[in-house]
C-alpha cells in the first residue's frame, strides 16, 4: 500500500510539475523584491522584406501584487501601418490551474485619441482584467506585422524594476540584403548569452533578480540592457529607403511624411500676415505665431509611432483645432512658413529624464516631436504642445538632449538648450517676525527661473484660493498652525521667470523652555532632502540638473529677550556644489540672514555617492539651525 501511494505521489508531482505557472515553483530569491516575475519570454521578430516585418510574442508573467498589474503589457497600437494578426490571453491561479481565457473579441479595442474622429484609425487592443486573488499568472501570446521597417522593434532584458526574469529570449531574423545592424548597450553587468549567425541574432537570459531603484540613479533605459536594431535599405510608411547615416534618412523622413503637407485655409493666412504685418525680426514673429497656435488648437496625447509616423493633414488641424506632437509641430511649421520663418521637424525623446538619441546609429529612437528654429547661431525650441510653455522653453521634457532636426537635405544630430546652475535660480528676500509670545510673521518674494520655474509655473493657474493655500502649506510643511495671509503670483512669459509674493503668520512657531525660546532660522527655503543610504551601491549617479538657491532675510527679534549665541558662518565646497550661510547681527534685535545653495549637474562613480550623501546631510542639517533666545 505504501509502495502504491508513494507512486502515486510521485506521478502526481511529476504531472503537477507540468503545470509550469504554478507560482509556488518560482525560485526565492526571484520573488525578493519582486512585484512580478517573467517566467518565460520569447519574442521573435522576423524581416520578412523591406517592406515588412513580424512581430511574435509569447510572455508568461506571475503578478505577485496589485503593483505588478502594470508590467502586464497586454496591450497592442494598431493602425493601417500595423496590423495585429493574432491575440489571446490566458489566467492561471496560484497553483497553475486555467481560470480564465481570453480571446481577441475580449480586449478592449479603442482609438487612442478617444473622441477625435479623425484619429479614429489610430488604435490599441488591450486586456482589462482585474483578479480576484494574488499571486495569479497571465500567457499572453499576440502576433502582428508592420509596413515601417524603417524603425525596428528594441529589446530590453527588463522592462521594470522590481520584476524579475526567470527566462527571456529574443530572436531576430533577418536577410543580408537590407543592411541589418545592431548596437547593444549596458551588457557588462548582466550575464547575457549571445548567438549569431549569418540571418540570424538570438539572446537569452535566465535567473535575474528584480532591479531595485536607487537615489540619483541615471534613466532606466541608461541603466538596463537593451539593443537597438536597424535597416540600411527600409520602408517607411510604404516608401521605400536607404540609408546609413542620420543625414540620408532624414531626406527620406521630409521628403515622404511632411514636405508635401502645406494647405492651410486662405481665412488663417491672412490672420497671420495680419498679426505678423510690419514685424521685421524672425523670432518675434515666430512668438506670435507661437501665441496663435497656443490660442487655437489643443493637445491630443499620442507617443511617436503609435499613431503612425506621419503627422495628421495641417488642414485638419487647421480646421478641427487639435493633434498630436506631430500634427501640431507640422501645423506650426507650415504656418512659420508661411510668414517667411524657416523651422524644422525635430524628433526627440520627451521625458523628464535626460534620454539622448543615439548620434551613431539610425534606428528607432525618439516619442516625441518639437519645432527647431535656427537663427544668429542659436536654435529655439518650440514645445508646440503646449498651452501655456513660453516661446522656446520647454522645460525639463526636452532640454540638454540630443535630438534629430530634419532638413529638406537631411538629418542632423543637435543638441537642446541646457540649463546652467544659474539659469535654475530661485532668489528669495523677504522678513519675519517673532514676538514676545513666540509667533511669527513673515513676508518674502520669491522669483524662480529655468527648471525652478518650469516646476511652480503651474501655481499661476491654481483658481481655486483652498487648493492654492493647500500647496503653500504643503511647501512650508515644517511650519505648524501656518495662517496664509496673502499670495500673489506673477507669471512673466517673456522674462520666463515667476514671481510670487506672499505673507503668512504662525502661532507658537517658538519653542520655550523656561525663560528660553529657541526657533528654526530657516523659515521659507529648507532643503531637506537626504538621499537614501546603501549599504553595497549598485549604480553610479548623475544629478540631472543643477540650480541656484539665495535667500536674503531679515529677522526682527521680541524686545524682551537677547540672543545667547550666534552661529557661525558655514561654508561648504564640494564637487557637488557649494552652500554657505552667515547670520549677521544688525542692531539690538535686528539680524540679517544669508544663504546661499548651488547644485551642480553631472555624473558621478558610485564610489563618490556617499560623500555627496553626507553633503547633503550637512545642507539639511544647517537648514534646521535654531537660534536659542534668553529672556533679559
Amino acid at each position: 500500500m505504501k509502495v502504491k501511494m508513494l507512486f502515486f505521489l510521485l506521478v502526481s508531482l511529476h504531472v503537477f510539475s507540468q503545470e509550469n505557472w504554478n507560482a509556488l515553483l518560482i525560485p526565492k530569491e526571484l520573488k525578493e523584491k519582486a512585484n512580478s516575475v517573467v517566467r518565460d519570454q520569447k519574442i521573435e521578430v522576423e524581416i520578412v522584406s523591406q517592406k515588412m516585418y513580424k512581430i511574435n510574442t509569447k510572455k508568461v508573467i506571475t503578478v505577485l501584487n496589485e503593483y505588478g498589474l502594470r508590467n502586464i503589457g497586454a496591450r497592442e497600437y494598431f493602425s493601417d501601418s500595423e496590423k495585429i494578426n493574432a491575440v489571446e490571453a490566458i489566467i492561471y491561479d496560484v497553483f497553475g490551474k486555467e481560470i480564465k481565457k481570453f480571446k481577441r473579441k475580449d480586449f478592449i479595442d479603442q482609438s487612442v485619441a478617444d473622441g477625435f474622429s479623425i484619429l479614429s484609425d489610430n488604435r490599441v487592443l488591450y486586456l482589462d482584467y482585474t483578479p480576484t486573488q494574488y499571486p495569479f499568472t497571465i500567457v499572453y501570446e499576440s502576433e502582428k506585422q508592420s509596413i515601417n521597417t524603417a524603425f525596428l522593434p528594441s529589446w530590453y532584458v527588463v522592462n521594470h524594476y522590481f520584476e524579475s526574469i526567470q527566462k527571456s529570449e529574443f530572436t531576430i531574423k533577418f536577410s543580408t540584403n537590407f543592411g541589418f545592424k545592431y548596437k547593444e548597450h549596458n551588457f557588462s553587468q548582466f550575464d547575457i548569452i549571445k548567438k549569431e549567425d549569418a540571418n540570424s541574432l538570438h539572446y537569452s537570459v535566465e535567473k535575474l533578480p528584480a532591479l531595485k531603484p536607487e537615489d540619483y540613479s541615471p534613466a532606466f533605459e541608461n541603466i538596463v540592457p537593451n539593443v537597438i536594431f536597424g535597416l540600411e535599405k527600409f520602408s517607411l510608411e510604404g516608401f521605400e529607403g536607404s540609408a546609413k547615416s542620420w543625414e540620408e534618412f532624414g531626406k527620406i523622413w521630409f521628403k515622404e511624411l511632411i514636405n508635401d503637407d502645406s494647405q492651410v485655409s486662405q481665412e488663417t493666412i491672412n490672420k497671420i500676415k495680419q498679426l505678423t504685418e510690419n514685424v521685421e525680426s524672425p523670432i518675434e514673429k515666430a512668438k506670435i505665431i507661437y501665441k496663435f497656435v497656443q490660442d487655437k488648437t489643443r493637445y491630443v496625447s499620442i507617443q511617436l509611432g503609435i499613431g503612425g509616423w506621419k503627422p495628421m493633414l495641417v488642414k485638419d488641424v487647421d480646421r478641427l483645432g487639435y493633434g498630436d506632437c506631430k500634427a501640431l509641430s507640422n501645423y506650426t511649421r507650415v504656418l512659420l512658413d508661411n510668414v517667411g520663418v524657416k523651422s524644422y521637424y525635430t524628433v526627440i525623446y520627451g521625458d523628464n529624464n535626460i534620454i539622448n538619441f543615439d548620434k551613431d546609429f539610425v534606428s528607432k529612437q525618439g516619442n516625441h516631436i518639437i519645432l527647431t528654429i535656427p537663427h544668429d547661431q542659436k536654435n529655439y525650441f518650440l514645445e508646440c504642445t503646449s498651452q501655456t510653455n513660453p516661446f522656446a522653453f520647454g522645460g525639463s521634457f526636452t532640454d540638454n538632449r540630443y535630438a534629430l532636426m530634419i532638413k529638406p537635405e537631411g538629418g542632423f544630430i543637435i543638441k537642446t538648450n541646457e540649463f546652467k546652475p544659474l539659469d535654475s535660480y530661485q532668489k528669495t528676500i523677504g522678513n519675519y517676525s517673532i514676538d514676545n509670545d513666540g509667533n511669527l510673521k513673515a513676508s518674502a518674494q520669491i522669483k524662480s527661473g529655468g527648471i525652478q520655474y518650469d516646476r511652480r509655473a503651474y501655481l499661476s493657474r491654481i483658481n481655486d484660493e483652498k487648493q492654492l493655500h493647500k500647496t503653500y502649506k504643503n511647501r512650508w510643511s515644517w511650519i505648524s498652525n501656518l495662517n496664509i495671509e496673502n499670495i500673489a503670483i506673477e507669471e512673466n512669459r517673456e522674462a520666463v521667470e515667476l514671481v510670487e509674493n506672499f505673507s503668512f503668520s504662525a502661532e507658537n512657531y517658538c519653542n520655550k523652555a523656561g525663560n528660553t525660546v529657541y526657533f528654526a532660522i530657516n523659515v521659507f527655503n529648507k532643503n531637506e532632502n537626504i538621499p537614501d543610504k546603501y549599504r553595497n551601491r549598485k549604480n553610479d549617479f548623475e544629478i540631472d540638473r543643477g540650480y541656484y538657491d539665495s535667500d536674503a532675510i531679515e529677522i526682527t527679534l521680541p524686545n524682551d529677550y537677547e540672543i545667547e549665541f550666534l552661529p557661525d558662518q558655514v561654508d561648504l565646497t564640494t564637487e557637488f556644489g557649494t552652500y554657505s550661510i552667515s547670520i549677521e547681527k544688525k542692531a539690538h534685535n535686528l539680524l540679517y540672514y544669508k544663504r546661499d545653495l548651488t547644485i551642480y549637474s553631472g555624473g558621478f562613480p558610485k564610489d563618490s555617492y556617499e560623500a555627496y550623501r553626507k553633503f547633503r546631510e550637512q545642507i539639511a542639517k544647517n537648514d534646521n539651525l535654531k537660534l536659542v533666545l534668553i529672556k533679559k
